[in-house]
């Protein structure tokens, strides 16, 4: 049997799968994901990248920071590809219980997942750091510069910046769902990036399924390993 059908397979057989993703999942859809060689890591810039997505960065100079955010992490035409559609398909169908990302740009939920903890934050809400008044982010996008609320407070993106800690509820949710899941998918991430990476090893289950382009630290522990684009991996289940 090859991959794709052991896959299938495993699909068909499950009901409580999680899927825990990361940028590769965004990529596809137009998303430049941090770390590869055409990644915002390796772009020039005025200050590292990472420096910029700070909390210290964001407090101490918030118009370099906000320059950089709206023109590097806002994707106002990207769309959900066929990984994001499949999932939610698979959620509508009673075989998937949750998707656990690592990802901001809300594509998961576009798609029709309903299920979804964001690790690290959304682009979609931000928040008054004066008077706590949260704005989503349609509200917002048309205009450049510091964002503010009507209080005169900046408005920040809830996205979680280097620094700052993960949303509480988040991970609790997520490693419930991992620990009580009967499959676990893990897709389009290097798994690199901690805490979020180390919820996998909550996983108790039988078939733990990579589907990455590159090599992860939890290769030898897959049960099935599949190389490439998720995009093209999962668009067979539509």
């Amino acid at each position: 049997m090859d991959q794709q059908e052991t896959l299938r397979q495993w699909v068909e057989e499950s009901h409580r799968i999680v899927f825990f993703g990361g940028a590769g999942v965004s990529t596809e859809s137009g998303i430049p994901d941090f770390r590869s060689t055409d990644g915002l890591y390796h772009q020039e810039y005025d200050y590292p990248p990472e420096e910029i997505l700070s909390h210290d960065f964001f407090e101490r100079n918030p118009e370099e920071f906000f320059r950089f955010y709206w023109a590097k992490m806002i994707a106002p035409e990207a769309r959900p590809n066929a990984a994001h559609r499949a999932l939610a398909k698979w959620e509508a169908e009673g075989r998937l219980t949750a998707v656990v990302t690592q990802n901001i740009d809300g594509l998961h939920q576009m798609a029709g997942s309903r299920t979804v903890y964001e690790l690290h934050g959304t682009v979609h809400r931000n928040h008054c750091v004066r008077c706590g008044k949260m704005v989503p982010l349609s509200e917002i996008r048309e205009h450049r510069g510091i964002p503010r609320c009507a209080c005169g407070g900046i408005l920040k993106p809830d996205v979680v910046l280097y620094g700052e800690s993960l949303d509480t509820d988040a991970l609790e949710k997520s490693v419930e769902a991992i620990a009580a899941a009967d499959m676990l998918i893990i897709g389009g991430t290097s798994l690199s990036v901690y805490p979020a990476a180390g919820l996998v090893h909550y996983y108790r289950g039988r078939r733990l399924v990579l589907i990455n382009r590159s090599a992860t630290p939890m290769d030898s522990q897959a049960d099935l390993r599949i190389g490439g684009s998720i995009g093209k991996t999962l668009e067979v289940f539509l």
